[in-house]
């Protein structure tokens, strides 16, 4: 269990070019609430720090995107964001913005005292350039094929389907954003922060440090990192917004986006600290104080290697205790996307489930991305509502408060001689504190949360067993101390639930009326007092803490998303141009039949290419087709394809192809096979 210390919780700062979603905070913002809650009613003196990220690249895309400036832009989102984060319980000691005066300041003086320091190296390099456009090119204005996985819409500072950080001019094939142009390679002067000379460094901290308590995902990523060797990372960029760089000679640059960004942590803590009337430096330079970073897991090298170099080359700050990234969240099958709109954005969720924030942050703690890319769906969030929150948690307390309403007035019992069942089910209570502790030290939260609904299952199996309705015609004494027991049960549910249901948490201690109580019970007493909620105290009458949701709303939802999908695929679809006109005659010349794959398998040393042993009716023989990136040998087998026969056999890759097979692409770019299997159709049928 944590003991009583001091923390420094950060949470990435979103950018400030689209609302939240579903993944954001599934990834970073409910784990991180949930630690920071956890610690505060643990004893601990936190300072939970967060704000908009309003620099970098994608800022000025989106506003000329947008037809507006990046101004409007950093404004429009940070209010979006700050209110949606506010309505949904996300308890930040302080939501800053890096476009604010303080952060400019606190970034500059940063760079500075690196710069006096001799931290940096320059370097004139060339970088790419839009000729068109006639400016440099950042990270995020290029595009171009990934050189670790060949996705084809890489950025120029990262890959977004395999999550490779990269170089602009690592991109194959890179085009500008701006103007579409191929841009060229001109000489530009940066600063540099050399990462290779603090390998060592990293090794003995990281690597060596932090190999048993870092979870596995962020620990390989940081070995891979290191283990490829680092090289000299540049901390500024050629752009018109951002902070500009604070020396002589660099009219025109501005701080890297991923230099200015966690800086904003220490500027917020810094705001926090001016307006309570604190002292910021022992959150950010005490050797006693615990930095936790909360990340996605594509922000791993910045905070886990850039971001440590950067305060070692510093050298006044502590470095973080911890850095628990969690993987992605999908949404019914498919990448979230804010350029697609595939999301469910947490504006548009408070609006059409309002008073149920604490549904959806129990539906993402329950499915967390935690070690592997989960998947959000609206069916398993109405399920985890109506089967474990209704059915567990709120069936639990409403028939505890309608008994005691209905028995006692709302007056808890004054019990009489505990059972071994009693006394047992209390000794169980006392004990989940310590189990829900040791989960969420250890970031794990979606165990922590099967613990807490654990605790709810244990009143429900109480009241089963005992059966205090039956009782109460037979067995006074026995009912009242029944209900007792399941009253210090409610109680510690009112507690233990905070960190993850903060508003179901308030709710119920209202209808328990702990604000009367002359000792409210604390999570740490929970395990040391044998009274929670006294005999002789009055509650309040029975509320529901959770309702159904209905088919319905839930349709609502995906009829939502499907209009969404449509809206792409319309968006995405390009028709080919006719061709030139064919006679009939033309068209009689080719032979098109049914044929069966007999037979498949990759062509050697050939990416794309399968080699086919095709029944046609007439004979067998082979025709080589390029679908290796679209199907395996052995899917295929046995496969009723359409097929040229008549096509002019031709050498690929020496082997003889004897006929094509007709093939069409969908939208998503998916080879499908036009498909002859409906009915009875036999090798050899002609097709006309």
């Amino acid at each position: 269990m944590s003991t009583e210390g001091r923390y420094t919780i950060t949470a990435a700062l979103p950018y400030t070019n689209g609302p939240i979603h579903i993944g954001h905070l599934a990834g970073v913002y409910v784990p991180a609430d949930i630690y920071s809650r956890y610690l505060r009613i643990t004893g601990n003196d936190v300072a939970f720090i967060c704000g908009s990220d309003e620099h970098g690249a994608a800022i000025p895309m989106r506003a000329k995107k947008e037809g507006v400036s990046p101004q409007v832009i950093i404004d429009k989102y940070h209010t979006i964001i700050k209110k949606s984060f506010g309505d949904f319980g996300i308890s930040f000691d302080n939501y800053s913005r890096t476009s604010a005066p303080i952060h400019h300041e606190t970034a500059s003086v940063f760079f500075k005292k690196l710069y006096d320091d001799g931290k940096f190296i320059e370097e004139t390099s060339e970088q790419l350039y839009d000729p068109e456009a006639d400016q440099f090119l950042a990270d995020r204005f290029v595009i171009g094929t990934c050189p670790k996985c060949n996705h084809e819409e890489a950025y120029g500072d990262q890959c977004e389907k395999c999550g490779s950080s990269l170089n602009a001019t690592d991109l194959i094939n890179p085009k500008s954003t701006i103007s579409g142009a191929e841009p060229i390679l001109k000489q530009t002067k940066h600063w540099f922060l050399p990462l290779d000379q603090y390998e060592d460094f990293l090794k003995e901290w990281v690597l060596e440090g932090h190999k048993k308590d870092w979870k596995t995902n962020v620990y390989g990523q940081i070995k891979s990192w290191i283990d490829d060797g680092l090289r000299p990372r540049a901390v500024t960029r050629d752009l018109d917004w951002g902070i500009p760089v604070p020396v002589d000679g660099a009219e025109g640059k501005v701080l890297y986006v991923w230099f200015d960004a966690p800086i904003g942590y220490i500027s917020s803590t810094k705001e926090w600290a001016e307006r309570e009337g604190k002292d910021w430096e022992p959150y950010w330079k005490d050797k006693n104080t615990k930095l936790v970073h909360f990340i996605g897991k594509d922000n791993i090298v910045f905070h886990c290697i850039i971001f440590p170099s950067m305060l070692k080359a510093e050298g006044s700050y502590i470095l973080p205790e911890n850095v628990p990234a969690n993987e992605f969240l999908n949404l019914e099958g498919n990448k979230l996307s804010t350029s697609k709109n595939w999301a469910v954005w947490l504006h548009e969720y408070l609006e059409d489930f309002p008073n149920q924030q604490d549904v959806l942050r129990y539906a993402l703690t329950a499915n967390a991305p935690e070690t592997k890319d989960n998947d959000f769906t609206w069916k398993d969030f109405q399920a985890r509502n109506n089967n474990e929150l209704v059915a567990i948690f709120g069936n639990f307390i409403n028939r505890v408060v309608v008994l005691t309403n209905k028995y006692y007035d709302g007056v808890v019992p004054k019990p009489s001689t505990f059972s071994d069942v009693d006394k047992q089910t209390l000794a169980e209570l006392k004990a989940y504190p310590a189990v829900i502790s040791s989960s969420i030290d250890r970031y794990r939260f979606r165990e922590a949360s099967q613990e807490l609904l654990n605790v709810a299952r244990l009143g429900n199996k109480y009241l089963a067993d005992e059966e205090p309705w039956k009782l109460i015609k037979t067995d006074e004494e026995r009912t009242k101390t029944i209900m007792y027991v399941a009253l210090q049960i409610a109680s510690a549910l009112a507690t233990l639930s905070e960190p993850f249901l903060p508003f179901t948490s308030t709710k119920l201690k209202s209808i328990l009326c702990h604000s009367t109580l002359d000792l409210e019970t604390t999570w740490n007493e929970i395990n040391s007092r044998d009274i929670l909620l006294p005999a002789n105290h009055k509650i309040g009458k029975a509320e529901l803490l959770f309702s159904k949701i209905e088919d319905t709303e839930i349709q609502k939802q995906l009829d939502k998303l499907e209009a969404t999908k449509k809206a792409n695929e319309a968006e995405n679809k390009t028709v080919t141009p006719q061709k030139d006109s064919a006679t009939f005659e033309d068209f009689t010349k080719m032979d098109i039949r049914v044929g069966t794959i007999i037979e498949a398998e990759k062509m050697p040393k050939a990416k794309k290419l399968l080699v086919l042993k095709v029944d046609t009716g007439l004979d067998t023989r082979t025709i080589v087709s390029g679908i290796a990136e679209h199907f395996s040998p052995e899917e295929i087998i046995g496969k009723k394809v359409t097929v040229l026969v008549n096509l002019a056999p031709r050498k690929l890759r020496g082997v003889e192809s004897e006929g094509m097979i007709l093939m069409t692409e969908t939208p998503h770019g998916k080879l499908v096979f036009l498909n002859p299997d409906e009915g009875n159709v036999n090798p050899g049928a002609v097709i006309s």
